[in-house]
C-alpha cells in the first residue's frame, strides 16, 4: 500500500479564498466559452427554489391559515390562481433552459476549454514528460475536465439554489419564529464539519491510488491497441504478466479504498443521520409542539407549515454544509488544472530573432546536458563545428547521446552548460517555433497520425496545398509508387482510427512516409534518427542516395548504428559516454583503426559487397 506523502496531504489544506479562487478561475473558463451557459443556468437555479418557496410554503401556509381562520374562497382562489400562472410560466423556462441552453452548450463549453488544454500541452517543454510529478498532474488534469465543468456548474447552481431556499424560508421563519432558525443552523454547523472531513478523505484515496489506476489504464490500452495486437498473439506469456501486473494494481487500488473506507462510512453516517434526523425529528418538533400547546404563541397552522418547511431551511444551509466542502474538493482538482493552464515554458527566446532557412552553420562550445535534476552528464563538455551544408554522421553504442544531442540542437531541451550556435548566434536568442520550423526532422520513434497520406507529410492543415510538393517529397522518399495505387491517392486515410477503409502502412513504408516529411520541409538544417532502420538493404542503399540528392546544398546530420548508411558522410562523429572520440571521414577513421574501425568490421559482412 502506498503511503500519501505529508507534503501532498499539506495540499488538501486551502484557505476559503483559494476555494472560491479556484472554483471562480473555473467558472470563468466556462463563461468564457459560453455566457449564455452560466447565466441561463443561474437564472433558472433561482427561479426554481423562489417558485417552490412560493408553492410549498406561501401558498401552502395560506390555504391551512384560511382553513383555521375562515379567508373568504374567493380570495383564497385567487391567490391560488395567480401563483399557478406563474409557477407555470416558470416550469416553461425551465425546459427551454435544461432541454435546449444546456445541451447545446455543454458539448461547446468542453470542446473549447480542452482546446485550451491541448494548445498548452502542446506548448509544454519536452522536459515536462520526464517528470512523474508533472505529469501525473498533467494526466488528471486533462481527464478530469468534464467532471470539473459539471462539478463547477453544481456548485454555482447549488450554492444560488440554497441562497435563493435559505433567504426566502429564512425571512418566512423569522416572520413566524425567530428562534426556529437556531434548529437549523445548529445542523448546519455539524454537516459542515463532517462534510469537510468527509470530502478529504475522498480526495486523499483518489490521488493515492492515481499511480495503481494509471497502470491499470495502461494495460487496458494494451489490449484494444492494434500496435501491441501482434505481440500479444505470438506471445501469450506476455498477457500472463499483464493479467499480473493488472491484478496487482486492482489490489493496490482496493488497499486504498479499503485504507479510508471505514473514515469515509463514520464521516458520512454523522453528516446525513446524525446532524439531520435528531435535530429534525426530535428537538425541532418537540419545539413547535411546547409553542403551540403550552405557550400558545404560535397556530397549529403555522406549527404545520414551519415542520414542513424546516426540511427546505436545514437543506438550503447545504450550500454552507456540503456545497462549501464539495467546492473544496472541487478546488484540489481545478488548482491542477489552473497550475498546468498556467505553466510558463522554460524554453524561452531571448531576443525572438529571426532565422535564416539556408544550410546551417553549426557551433557547440563546451556543452553538456543531463535530463532533470540527473547530476551525471549526458553530453560532458562537447564541442563541435559543422559546416553549411557539411553532412555529419553520428555513430556509437546506445547510450553514447546521439539522439540527445540532436535535440538539444532543435532546442527540446536547454543545455546544463556552453552553448550551441547556429549561424554564429546563441539558439536561444531566435524564437523558438521559427528556430525549429527551420529545421526538418524523423526520429526513430516517428508517429503516423491518423489523417490523410498529404496531412501526414505536410503535418499542417492540407487544405489548399499543392499536390506537386507532396509528391515530389514521396517519390524522393520511394514511396510515391506504392501511394499511387491508393485508391484515393494522397487522400487515402492512414489508420483506421477515424475511417474503417483507413490504411496501415508496413514498417518501412511508414519510414518512408516519415522521410518524406524532411524532404517537403526543405529546411536549412536536415536531421535523420535511424532514418533507414526499418528498411531492407537495397532500399537503404537507394534511400542513402536519394537524401544525398535530395538535401542538395543543406546541413544534413543523421544517426545511424548500420555503418553504410555513415559512409556517404563527409564526417563521421563517433560518439562515446557523451564525448566525441573519434572523427573523420569513412576512410579516415578506417586508418585510424580505432572505436569505429572496431564497430565496422563488426559490421563489414553485411556490407563488403556494397
Amino acid at each position: 500500500m502506498k503511503y500519501v506523502p505529508k507534503e501532498e496531504r499539506q495540499k488538501t489544506k486551502q484557505s476559503v479564498k483559494t476555494v472560491f479562487s479556484n472554483n471562480f478561475y473555473m467558472l470563468k473558463l466556462i463563461f468564457s466559452a459560453s455566457p449564455a451557459f452560466v447565466l441561463i443556468q443561474a437564472a433558472d437555479a433561482i427561479r426554481g427554489q423562489l417558485s417552490i418557496f412560493f408553492e410549498h410554503t406561501v401558498l401552502i401556509g395560506y390555504v391551512l391559515e384560511a382553513a383555521e381562520f375562515g379567508y373568504p374562497f374567493e380570495r383564497v382562489a385567487g391567490v391560488i390562481l395567480l401563483l399557478a400562472a406563474l409557477i407555470t410560466i416558470g416550469m416553461v423556462f425551465t425546459v427551454y433552459q435544461g432541454e435546449y441552453v444546456s445541451e447545446k452548450k455543454r458539448p461547446i463549453v468542453r470542446e473549447k476549454i480542452k482546446m485550451k488544454l491541448y494548445e498548452k500541452a502542446r506548448d509544454m517543454d519536452l522536459e515536462c514528460y520526464d517528470d512523474p510529478e508533472f505529469y501525473n498532474s498533467q494526466v488528471l488534469a486533462i481527464s478530469q475536465i468534464d467532471d470539473q465543468i459539471d462539478r463547477v456548474m453544481k456548485f454555482v447552481i447549488d450554492t444560488l439554489s440554497g441562497l435563493a431556499a435559505f433567504t426566502s424560508t429564512a425571512i418566512y421563519f423569522i416572520y413566524k419564529d425567530k428562534s426556529a432558525i437556531f434548529f437549523a443552523l445548529g445542523a448546519f454547523i455539524f454537516s459542515m464539519i463532517f462534510e469537510q472531513l468527509y470530502n478529504k478523505q475522498n480526495y486523499l484515496s483518489k490521488i493515492e491510488s492515481i499511480p495503481a489506476s494509471r497502470k491499470r489504464d495502461y494495460i487496458k490500452r494494451i489490449y484494444y491497441l492494434n500496435d501491441y495486437a501482434k505481440e500479444i498473439r505470438l506471445n501469450p506469456g506476455v498477457s500472463d504478466v499483464l493479467m499480473e501486473r493488472f491484478e496487482a494494481a486492482n489490489d493496490e487500488v482496493y488497499a486504498v479504498e479499503k485504507k479510508y473506507a471505514l473514515k469515509k462510512w463514520f464521516f458520512g453516517f454523522m453528516r446525513r443521520y446524525v446532524c439531520n434526523a435528531f435535530f429534525s425529528d426530535v428537538l425541532f418538533i418537540g419545539y413547535l409542539v411546547y409553542q403551540a400547546a403550552v405557550l400558545h404563541s404560535i397556530s397549529f397552522s403555522t406549527v404545520a407549515i414551519l415542520y414542513a418547511s424546516f426540511g427546505r431551511l436545514k437543506n438550503s444551509m447545504r450550500v454552507f454544509s456540503e456545497t462549501y466542502p464539495f467546492a473544496c474538493e472541487t478546488s484540489l482538482y481545478v488548482n491542477k488544472i489552473k497550475e498546468f493552464l498556467n505553466y510558463e515554458p522554460k524554453i524561452v527566446s531571448k531576443e525572438n530573432l529571426e532565422p535564416s532557412n539556408k544550410a546551417k552553420e553549426i557551433e557547440l562550445d563546451n556543452v553538456s546536458f543531463a535530463y532533470g535534476k540527473n547530476k551525471d552528464m549526458l553530453i560532458k563538455d562537447m564541442n563541435l563545428h559543422i559546416k553549411p551544408g557539411e553532412k555529419i554522421a553520428l555513430v556509437g553504442y546506445n547510450g553514447a547521446g546521439k539522439t540527445t544531442l540532436v535535440k538539444l540542437l532543435m532546442r527540446l531541451y536547454d543545455t546544463k552548460g556552453g552553448v550551441i550556435k547556429a549561424d554564429g548566434r546563441d539558439i536561444r536568442e531566435y524564437d523558438a517555433k521559427k528556430y525549429r520550423d527551420t529545421i526538418g526532422t524523423v526520429f526513430q520513434d516517428f508517429q503516423i497520425f491518423a489523417g490523410t497520406v498529404k496531412e501526414n507529410v505536410v503535418l499542417d492543415v492540407a487544405d489548399g496545398i499543392e499536390d506537386e510538393g507532396v509528391k515530389k517529397a514521396l517519390s524522393q522518399s520511394s514511396l510515391m509508387e506504392r501511394i499511387d495505387r491508393f485508391k484515393n491517392g494522397l487522400d487515402t486515410e492512414l489508420t483506421t482510427e477515424f475511417a474503417e477503409e483507413g490504411v496501415n502502412l508496413s514498417g518501412g513504408e511508414s519510414q518512408k512516409l516519415a522521410i518524406s516529411r524532411v524532404f517537403y520541409k526543405n529546411a536549412g538544417l536536415m536531421i535523420l534518427d535511424e532514418p533507414s532502420s526499418a528498411l531492407d538493404p537495397i532500399a537503404e542503399y537507394q534511400l542513402n542516395h536519394a537524401m544525398i540528392e535530395a538535401t542538395g546544398d543543406k546541413t544534413v546530420i543523421f544517426i545511424s548504428h548500420r555503418l553504410s548508411t555513415t559512409r556517404i558522410a563527409d564526417r563521421i562523429i563517433m560518439l562515446e559516454k557523451g564525448r566525441i572520440v573519434e572523427q573523420g571521414t569513412h576512410d579516415e577513421l578506417l586508418s585510424m583503426n580505432g572505436k569505429y574501425a572496431q564497430m565496422w568490421k563488426v559490421q563489414a559482412g553485411a556490407y563488403i559487397a556494397v
